[in-house]
């Protein structure tokens, strides 16, 4: 008798066999909104991985250029002309292997996502210097996010660090000796 009750039950209910088309696109919907605002999310977190990374680079260039200011009879090297050294070509700039095994490469390194160099006279930085004249150096990285430390500075890598330039210039890791 209860199997008889039990099949009576089950015919005269009605069984949920899926979803409706409507559920389905209210589940898809709201996946893609979460999607969307983890992607974002991602993105920032890449950028600030990405000038992580340039500001481990520049400390470690400054590392090479102060073990070869040391070796050197108190000189940095010269690099090439302003704006400065584009540290991807290591030719000019006398570091690799003998300071650091290799010059780092900007994580983007397009346009102007590459590492600069250029030596100087003085220890304000506003003159280029020539073969045993260098006596300080100024180092930048084009950063993309904006952090506590990092300057907006001119085009060329010739002046202070802490200066302001023209008003269109990026963001700027900057270290000098």
């Amino acid at each position: 008798m209860e199997v008889q009750e039990y099949n009576v039950i089950m015919n005269n209910q009605k069984l949920g066999r899926g979803f409706t088309l409507i559920e389905l696109l209210v589940v898809i919907a709201i996946i893609g909104i979460l999607a969307s605002i983890v992607l974002a999310s991602l993105n920032t977190a890449r950028k600030k991985g990405r000038d992580a990374r340039r500001v481990s680079d520049m400390k470690q260039v400054q590392l090479a250029l102060e073990l070869f200011f040391d070796s050197n009879d108190s000189q940095y090297p010269i690099g090439n002309a302003s704006p400065g050294y584009d540290m991807t070509n290591s030719a000019t700039l006398d570091l690799a292997p003998a300071y650091i095994p290799a010059l780092p490469v900007d994580p983007v390194n397009l346009g102007a996502n590459v590492y600069k160099y250029v030596g100087t006279t003085d220890n304000g930085n506003l003159t280029q210097c020539a073969a045993d004249t260098c006596i300080s150096y100024n180092l930048r990285a084009v950063v993309e996010q904006a952090q506590a430390g990092y300057t907006t500075v001119n085009g060329t890598l010739l002046g202070d660090c802490t200066s302001s330039g023209t008003p269109n210039t990026s963001l700027n890791y900057c270290v000098s000796s």
